[in-house]
This record gives structure tokens, sequence and C-alpha cells, in this order.
């Protein structure tokens, strides 16, 4: 590839506190005052909560309530619980995610050194001019770095996935990390093999042995084919590195905690399951999705690696897409719909795209921010139409659609929403105007709408919308009408086909005690999704339905309540 001809101009640094604005704003919108959300926000949430209110042995192999959850290791759950103790004047789901929020600025930080790093080497730097006038290599490092990061928020998928309290999150941030780590490398081998063997660490304690293996081969890969990489400090100090950290939590909770040895099999196992082999309706949902999942940092990624195809091998390439194309493999691999994988590839195809940002052309740099303010807008205007709705009733065609849609929601006027919206809204037009008059010619101009609007879209959606999204997505209610309907002098519920967010959302809203299969509970709640036999019963006992019901904005789950008792029969035959 040719050197990239650009001036010191289009290095004009971002200004910082623009860069950090739009990070606290993203990351803290949605993140506080609501419920946990169906499915695995409010599933990861039940984790922290049992451990927080648990034993050591809650601590040490993760569970909901008693059920155990083998999907992923307890690192970003023990955080959650720490942060739900040490925060106990908040809400416990509001101290949760707490840890989401410093993880996702933990990986923003990462990501940026990254980059930044990258940026400096001198096999990136632009055509140097016969009388001067190209840019250094720190502020060509640091515009590019810039460029990461608002393409990693302008990723459509990331602002829901990104606020949940999940082990995904924590296991981005590692990501991020090993990334840096082996970046890192480059100028310093020991420093940065020890980052990457303290992320591949806790990533062992946060996923699973096979995605942390992945992850180790991946680094491997990358320092073979990128001879500028210490292979050999690699594997003489992140090696061991990781593999201690990775023994502690097993070791500790094969002795101290009852069952480890069947949980951690079970974990084992499930970590390889999870990665069996693709189904017909996976990959389907993978076409599906993963592009508009991963926009706009995979058609940016794909140009930057058609525009440096003579250099895959240099770090700023070869690092990132070992990375990018593992954990592609991965998501293939998974034999069930979902999209939680999606997000762990943005950090490496970020960085890639944010090398493609010099190589742009101006009628694609045109394109791109067209495109960007045309669809916010629209999408904002459709925002705001449909709050004015909900709130006045005006579109009435509009408003009757939201009432079919969450039947049974009264929206409230908020003082604060509106001006929350209206600010963003408002900061959202001066954006525009600026892009528009000014006409820059920095590198970072071509991603700065796009992660603005996206910012744009999710504050908007979690200040107008918040109420109602949190009414259609909780379980609060449910567990309150189960609650009520529950016997005063009940020993313990028994589940039938309840979901992991379900569980959590019952046991922390409602205050229950559920039991195992193995215990003689008296009450019985079923989840059903259609019809039904009664429970078999056991003479001389019968199971009594008590309650029958469902989330008003779901139409596809119906929860029902039993008890046991005894056999009216039984009962009258007895002497008086």
């Amino acid at each position: 590839m040719k050197r990239v001809r650009i001036t010191a101009s289009a290095t004009s640094a971002l200004p910082r506190s623009l860069l950090i604005a739009i990070c606290v704003i993203y990351v803290l919108a949605g993140l506080f005052g609501r419920d946990p959300w169906k499915n695995e926000d409010a599933a990861g949430f039940g984790i922290m909560w049992t451990m927080a209110h648990g034993h050591l042995s809650d601590w040490l192999l993760p569970n909901i309530a008693g059920k155990p959850i083998y999907d992923n290791g307890p690192l970003v759950s023990w955080l959650g619980a720490l942060a739900i103790r040490a925060f106990s004047w908040l809400d416990a789901p509001d101290a949760a995610r707490i840890v989401t929020g410093l993880c996702f600025y933990i990986t923003c930080t990462f990501i940026w050194y990254g980059t930044y790093l990258l940026g400096r080497r001198p096999e990136v730097q632009p055509f140097k001019y016969a009388f001067g006038g190209e840019p250094e290599p720190r502020d060509y490092g640091r515009t590019l770095a810039d460029g990461a990061l608002l393409i990693l928020l302008a990723c459509f998928g990331l602002a829901e996935r990104g606020h949940e309290t999940t082990a995904t999150v924590g296991q981005l941030t590692l990501i991020s990390m090993a990334i840096y780590g082996l970046v890192r490398s480059l100028d310093k081998p020991r420093q940065g093999a020890v980052w990457f063997g303290l992320a591949l660490g806790g990533m062992a304690l946060a996923s699973s042995a096979l995605m942390t293996l992945s992850l180790w081969i991946a680094g491997i890969v990358a320092a073979v084919v990128c001879r500028a990489l210490p292979l050999r400090m690699l594997l003489l100090v992140s090696t061991p590195i990781t593999l201690l950290i990775a023994c502690t939590w097993p070791l500790a909770a094969l002795k101290f905690a009852d069952g480890a040895r069947r949980w951690l099999g079970e974990w084992a196992d499930i970590g390889v399951d999870t990665f069996s082999g693709p189904t017909l309706a996976s990959l389907s949902y993978i076409v599906k999705n993963l592009a508009l999942f991963a926009w706009p940092a995979w058609p940016l990624a794909a140009w930057s690696l058609y525009s440096w195809r003579g250099m895959r091998r240099a770090p700023h390439i070869a690092i990132s897409l070992v990375f990018a194309l593992t954990l592609l493999v991965l998501i293939v691999l998974q034999a069930h719909q979902g999209n939680q994988l999606f997000m762990l590839v943005l950090p490496a195809l970020s960085i890639i795209a944010a090398f493609g940002l010099p190589t742009l052309k101006r009628g694609t740099v045109n394109a791109i921010d067209w495109f960007a303010v045309l669809s916010f807008t629209v999408l904002a205007g459709f925002v705001w139409l449909v709050w004015l709705a909900g709130i006045t009733g005006f579109p009435a065609s509009t408003a009757r659609n939201l009432r079919r849609l969450v039947p049974g929601f009264q929206p409230e006027f908020s003082w604060v929403t509106l001006i929350s919206a209206l600010i963003v809204t408002g900061a959202w037009v001066t954006l525009v105007a600026w892009r528009v008059s000014r006409s820059p010619k920095v590198l970072w101009r071509s991603v700065v709408l796009s992660s603005g609007g996206t910012t744009l879209m999710w504050v908007l959606l979690m200040t107008l919308w918040l109420p109602v999204v949190n009414y259609g997505r909780t379980y609060r209610d449910v567990a309150a009408q189960i609650s009520a309907h529950l016997p005063a002098d009940y020993t313990c519920i028994r589940t039938a086909r309840v979901g992991d967010a379900q569980l959590a959302s019952f046991a922390y809203f409602g205050n229950m005690r559920f039991g195992s299969s193995d215990d003689d509970c008296d009450v019985l709640l079923r989840q059903d999704s259609q019809d039904y036999s009664e429970p078999l019963s056991l003479a001389p006992y019968e199971w009594r339905q008590l309650w029958e019901g469902r989330r008003a904005a779901d139409r596809d789950e119906r929860f029902r309540l039993y008890v046991l008792q005894e056999r009216p029969w039984r009962r009258a035959a007895r002497p008086r």
C-alpha cells in the first residue's frame, strides 16, 4: 500500500470535552432508574443478587435462588455482588450496574490507548512531504484513537447490550485488555505480556475454558503472523499468569463448596456445547442480525483491510484481525440463537476500521454523514412522535397502536425527562449544523455524526421511552401478584419451565423462597407457552390452582401458581 497523504490539519484533535461528554452521556443513559429487563439482564442480576445475600458456596458456584447457572465463570458476578453490598443505599439493580458502567469506561480506555500506540508506529505514518506539513506521529495516533472510540460507540447493537448486568460486558473489557496487551508488547514486551496474561486469566474466571483457550490461541497466532510481537515473552510470561489466575477459583470451589466437582463439570461441558456447531436457525439469525449489530464498524473494517491489503501482517492490522476472525468463528459455531457474542467482536473491528479512515474518499465520507443525518433525524422524530402520542393522545392512530402494544400502561409527564430529551436533541442539531456549515477536513469527521446519532437515539429511548420500555420488559407486577397469592405459611416454591430471568425477578421483587426438585415444596409455579394438563397429584394430596396471570405486554408467557393440599374427601373423612 502507498503511504497515506494527509496534512497536519487533518489530525486536529477532537475536543477532549466533546469526546468525554459523548462517552459519559452514552454510558449513563439507561444505566440507572430501571428494573432488570428480560432476559439476560435480569438473569445476570439474579446471580449477583443471590451472591450478595448468600453464603460462600453461592459466591463460588453461581446460581439464581438455588438454581445452578453454568454459562460463565463468577468474576463479573463477584464484582456486581460486591457493588450491591458496598452501595446498599442504592436499589440493588442500580448498584450492580455501577460495575457495568465501569467496565464500559475501561473498555473505551483500552481501545483508545491500543489504537493510539498502533497509530504512532512508523509503518502507518503518512507520506512525508518535501517541505513538511505532515502530522506528527503522536497527533496521528491520537486522531486514529478518537476514530476507533467513536466507531465503537456508533455500533447499533452495543447500546442495549453494553448496559446490561451480564458477564458479557466484563468479557468485552477483558478482550479489549488482551488486544491492548499485545499492542503494548510491541515496545514493552514484558509489560505487554503481563497485561495479556491478566486479561486471559480474567477471561477464564469470567467466561468458559474454551473461550479462554481460543483467545490464547488467537494471541499466539497473532505473534506468529506478526513477527514484531514477542512470541517467546508471551509464552513464558503471559501463559503462567493465565494458568495461575484460572486455577484459583476452581481450586477454591473444590475446597470450600459442596457439589463443586459436579458444577465445574457442567460448566466445562456447557462451555464446549455452546460452540458444538451451527444449526440452520442459528446461521439464519447471524445472517439477519450481525451486520446491523456491528454497523458501521464492519464496512469500515472491510474497507481498511482492502486499503492495507499489502500490510496485513503489520501489527495495526494483524493483531485485531486475528482476534476478530477467532470471535467470528466462535459466533458461527454457536449452537443456539443469540447476539451476546456479537458484542465481543466490536473492539477488534473498531480498531481495524479506524485505520481505514485516512483512506476514505470525500464522496464516501459525505455519504456516511448524510446517511447518519437522515436516518437518525427520522428515527429521533419517530421517538418524539410516539412519546407525544402517549402523553397527549395525538396522533390518535399512534396512541391506539401504543395502547395495543403495551396494554395497561399509563404514560406520565416528567419535566426532567422532557428537558433531558430537549438538550440531547439540541446537541444533535448543533452537531449537524457544525458538520454541514464547516465541512471539516479532520479524519474523525466521518464517524462523529454516526456516534453522535447513536448516542442521540439511546438517550431519547432511555428518557422519553424509558417508562414504556421498562413496563414492557420487567416482571415487577407479575412478582407482586404472585407474592400476594402465596400462602403465608408456605415452605418453598418448586418451579417448572420458569426461565432464569423470571426466577431472578420473582426472587428479587417478591422475596420468594424457591427450592430445588429434591425439596418437599408445597407451592408450584409453572410457566407455560401453551396449554398443559394440570400437574400430577399424589394421593392423598392434590395441587390446587391459586392464581394465573402474565405480563400485560407479553402474550406468549403465562404463569400458574398451585398449592399442595389434602384432597377434599380425605379431609371430610377425618373424625371430629
